[in-house]
């Protein structure tokens, strides 16, 4: 049997519940305070730690190079018309610009490897302007009297090959960054080796030494340092410890798998051109000294890096 409460009773009751209930109330609403404090906090920190995920597109965070070529100066394109892409995560140069892909590698200085999603790179917005891209001129006079001469310059990231003082061909080309810079002045192609490899570096996995296919040395400094142009990998700017790399698919398909059907052999053009069409004829792979080789003019200083994308 239950009794009814009396008046007192009933007051205190609805008292004690009152309390109870401003006592959750409050705490209720300190518990959504917080939760919005946090939700705030939270995207925040998104923001600033990962822009990837709520920003406009940027180089990915966890590229520690932060890879944006479009903030690298050069001044052959001074004239020509880009604009800055960045490359998501189902694009390559292929798909982007099917059998234009080669003239924007080119453009960028850059191989398919390294063209990867979170980067940015430079698009013409007109793929006629860059068919036959080239920043080197083409006469030059001091080449004028040597059948071979080389020219490196370093500004525009880029190797010219001269017979006669005239332009027979030209590449992009990747030379040392700050604290290993690429010497500069007058040099001779001395040597050649089809399969150097380096005795300093090794692959990024660290299993290997570093290749250096299709090397032309051109100095050995008072340290007893060489310097070649050699095939390498091409990230699109200044990559090296000193010694200029060019184009080898062949090379990194050998090393890394990659790509499934290489295309640009700018190293053997080189080499071949270099050492002359007998002595290719009968290279067996090992270093030889190369008599009379041609002069390796470098020239220039580092492209400008500027703080961020001009586009």
């Amino acid at each position: 049997m239950n009794r009814l409460p009396d008046h007192a009773t009933e007051t205190a009751m609805k008292w004690d519940f009152m309390a109870v209930w401003g006592r959750w109330s409050s705490g209720l609403w300190l518990h959504r305070i917080i939760r919005v404090i946090l939700g705030i906090a939270i995207v925040v920190a998104t923001v600033v730690a990962d822009p990837k995920s709520t920003a406009d597109p940027a180089a990915s965070p966890e590229d520690r190079a932060k890879e944006d070529l479009s903030r690298y100066e050069y001044p052959s394109m001074e004239n020509i018309r880009w604009k800055a892409h960045f490359v998501r995560p189902e694009e390559n140069l292929e798909r982007l610009f099917g059998k234009n892909w080669i003239a924007v590698a080119r453009f960028n200085r850059i191989d398919r490897r390294h063209t990867y999603p979170g980067m940015t790179i430079k698009i013409p917005e007109n793929m006629e302007d860059i068919q036959d891209y080239t920043p080197m001129t083409a006469t030059y006079e001091k080449a004028r009297e040597h059948p071979r001469y080389i020219l490196l310059n370093i500004t525009e990231q880029w190797i010219g090959a001269y017979e006669y003082g005239r332009l027979a061909f030209s590449m992009p080309a990747a030379t040392g960054i700050e604290g290993h810079l690429t010497p500069t002045g007058l040099f001779r192609a001395e040597a050649y080796h089809r399969r150097h490899t380096s005795s300093l570096y090794k692959t990024h996995k660290g299993d290997a030494q570093y290749p250096m296919d299709y090397a032309i040395r051109f100095l050995v400094d008072q340290e007893k340092v060489s310097y070649w142009i050699h095939a390498r990998d091409l990230p699109g700017r200044p990559a090296s410890h000193g010694c200029v790399g060019v184009f080898d698919e062949a090379m990194q398909h050998r090393v890394y798998g990659v790509p499934d059907e290489p295309i640009l052999e700018d190293a053997k053009k080189l080499y071949a051109w270099t050492i002359g069409e007998a002595l290719y004829a009968e290279d067996d792979g090992t270093q030889k000294l190369l008599p009379d080789g041609p002069p390796l003019e470098i020239t220039g200083e580092l492209p400008t890096r500027l703080p961020q994308s001009p586009r």
